[in-house]
This record gives structure tokens, C-alpha cells and sequence, in this order.
């Protein structure tokens, strides 16, 4: 049975969210993994035009070209892109959803403000030029025009009301540490989603780029277990 993985990545990232996991497979299995670039992302950001549609649109192609491809289709989506891996689960023949630091709700006060704290700390020492948060949100954060950002919020908007109809097996990894997503949404996903499979892995010292928090490796072999075929492993480890 062949096995295909569509990763999805986040609003104003690109496949490099996913990336350390996506070359974790690439060398632990034979599977076909696509990672598709969303319309207006990647290295360059031109949002202004993009809608909510055009990214979903843009992962559903994906996901039926892999189809034509492989035996059995795994989706991984990480931020929005797990918002969006729902999405197609609900309506198309998925057998296993990972979400990564999944965007159902968003913005951890708690946290952002201890990395805002840490970018005050290295600026006062002048050593904001080692601080990877500061870097990785710079640009993000003057390159979104608002209207895509409401767009974004459509997405988690249309996707929630079919949390209770989504059956497909699912794995929620969240780290503890997220500033992005508030800890809690992983909770939120396990109790709401329909599916009667699920497993919650935490990661202690994650933040919201989960693929490179520190104990990456130990997470992505259990998710690599829970992607196997059912007839190979049917494994719950739910907590």
C-alpha cells in the first residue's frame, strides 16, 4: 500500500514550517510527501489579493493530484494549515490528520509577552541580532496587510462549526510554550473533533514553530507511528 502525506504550512510561512519533519520522513520511509506552497506564500509574501478560498483551494488541488499518486492519502497541517487539513478531511477521503500547533484559537498573551520580554532583554544588551523569534516575526509582521489576516480568520471561522462531523483519526501536537496559539487549543481540538481515534502529544518546550522545538525527534516518531497504516499499528496513546 502506498502511502502519501500532504503537509500544509501556516499563514505567512511556507513549506520550511514543516520542513524538519518533512526530511524525517523522507529518510525514515518510502511515502510520497508533497509540500504545496499556498498562493501569495513562501520566501516573497504578496498577500493583498489572496482570500481565504484561494488557499484552500490551492491544498484541496494538492491533495487530489497525491491521490492519483498513492493508496492512501495522511495530511499534515501545521497553524492554519491544520485548520485547513480539517477542512479537506470533512469532505474528501482522508485516513489520518496530524495538527501542528493547529490555529483553532489564536494569540497566547501569557507567552508572546515573555518572548516580547526576551526581545527587550536582547535589544537593551544589543544582542537582538541573535534573538530568532525577533527575526522570524519582523517580517511577517510588516508585510500582512490586514485583509489577510481577515482571511485567515474566515478560515478558522468556516472550519469550526464541523469540529463534531470530522471522524477521521487525528494527532494533536502542541507545545507548552506556543505564543501563537494558546496552549489550551489543543485541548479544545481533542475534546470537540468527532473523530473516536485521537492522540494529544505535548511538547514541554515547544513553542509555535513545533518542527524545531528541541525534542522535535522524539515527537516525530510517535507521529510517524500514528501515520502508519491501520493494519501495521493501532496504537492510541491518548494524553
Amino acid at each position: 500500500m502506498k502511502t502519501g502525506v500532504l503537509c500544509i504550512h501556516g499563514f505567512t510561512g511556507g513549506p520550511y514550517e514543516v520542513q524538519p519533519f518533512v526530511d524525517f520522513l523522507n529518510l525514515k520511509t518510502d511515502w510520497v510527501v508533497k509540500t504545496p506552497t499556498l498562493p501569495g506564500h513562501g520566501p516573497t509574501l504578496s498577500l493583498k489579493k489572496m482570500t481565504a478560498e484561494n488557499w484552500m483551494m490551492e491544498a484541496e488541488q494538492a491533495l487530489r493530484l497525491l491521490q492519483k499518486e498513492v493508496d492512501r492519502v495522511v495530511i499534515v497541517g501545521f497553524s492554519m494549515g491544520g485548520l485547513i487539513a480539517l477542512y479537506l478531511a470533512q469532505r474528501y477521503k482522508v485516513d489520518r490528520v496530524v495538527l501542528l500547533s493547529a490555529a483553532a484559537k489564536y494569540i497566547s498573551g501569557g507567552q508572546l509577552l515573555e518572548d516580547v520580554k526576551d526581545i527587550m532583554t536582547d535589544m537593551l544588551h544589543r544582542k537582538l541580532a541573535t534573538n530568532t523569534f525577533y527575526h522570524l516575526y519582523e517580517y511577517k509582521l510588516t508585510h500582512t496587510p490586514l485583509k489577510a489576516t481577515i482571511e485567515f480568520l474566515r478560515i478558522v471561522k468556516m472550519v469550526e462549526p464541523y469540529y463534531a462531523s470530522i471522524k477521521t483519526p487525528v494527532c494533536i501536537v502542541q507545545g507548552r510554550k506556543d505564543g501563537i496559539v494558546p496552549f489550551a487549543t489543543a485541548e479544545y481540538l481533542f475534546e470537540n473533533l468527532g473523530s473516536t481515534e485521537k492522540e494529544l502529544i505535548i511538547s514541554e518546550s515547544g513553542k509555535h514553530h513545533i518542527c524545531y522545538s528541541d525534542d522535535c525527534e522524539d515527537w516525530f516518531e510517535r507521529v510517524m507511528l500514528f501515520l502508519q497504516p491501520q493494519e501495521k499499528t493501532n496504537n492510541c496513546d491518548c494524553g
